[in-house]
């Protein structure tokens, strides 16, 4: 090199090794440009230019719960005596006590405790009695109806009158009624006569049981059964 060719700064006008020209573009395919994403590559999952999202899944309309349907009938009070003497009389008078208040449009709204007393007018073992109370929309001729089918169901034979029974059913009262026909009469006519009737009537509804109906039955003898 002659000293025309040096140039005045005393520095090499070659390239430094190790350098690309400057201006020249990186020969590597897929060179990462600045940002450290190759030039040209789409990041997976991108969107296309001007294409729009897809609209989002459609939910199914939740369903409301059924509305249970309500029964709007008139109902009355009434009181139902129950006893048994034969077999399991106490599991039987319980059962009663649900089956009564499964009638339809009927539901138990007091239960008395059981009670142990000997037969009147009958015959057999010591009977266990109760009286529940009702709110019933049956009049009272389907609700002795619907009582003696109980009485069937639950093996009731009548062989000759007041003979020991499986279970006995008696209407007492039905709200303010006073019926006198040959299959019903109401108030019941012997209720205020037997203790195994008052006493568990008057646990439950005391102001169906004057304090004088009481005493008049005070000799006989009736337990309350502690459950």
């Amino acid at each position: 090199m002659s000293a025309s060719d040096k140039p005045k700064d005393g520095k090499n006008s070659g390239t430094p090794k190790g350098k690309p020209p400057r201006g020249a573009a990186a020969k590597s395919t897929g060179a990462k440009p600045a940002g450290g994403k190759p030039a040209g590559v789409k990041p997976a999952g991108a969107k296309p230019a001007g294409a729009k999202g897809a609209p989002p899944a459609r939910r199914a309309p939740s369903r409301p719960a059924p509305r249970r349907v309500r029964e709007d009938y008139p109902t009355v009070q009434a009181f139902v005596a129950i006893g048994a003497n034969l077999g399991d009389a106490e599991a039987t008078v319980k059962a009663a006590m649900d089956a009564l208040g499964a009638l339809q449009r009927t539901q138990v709204t007091a239960r008395s405790s059981l009670y142990r007393s000997a037969p009147v007018d009958a015959t057999g073992p010591d009977f266990i009695n109760a009286v529940v109370a009702l709110r019933t929309g049956l009049d009272a001729e389907q609700l002795l109806i619907a009582m003696q089918r109980l009485e069937t169901q639950a093996g009731r034979e009548r062989p000759f009158p007041n003979a020991p029974r499986t279970l006995d059913l008696d209407l007492l009262m039905h709200g303010n009624s006073v019926i006198d026909t040959p299959t019903l009469t109401l108030p019941h006519p012997r209720m205020r006569e037997r203790a195994f009737v008052l006493k568990p009537l008057a646990e439950i509804a005391p102001d169906k049981v004057p304090r004088v109906a009481l005493s008049r039955v005070s000799g006989q003898v009736i337990e309350r059964i502690r459950n």
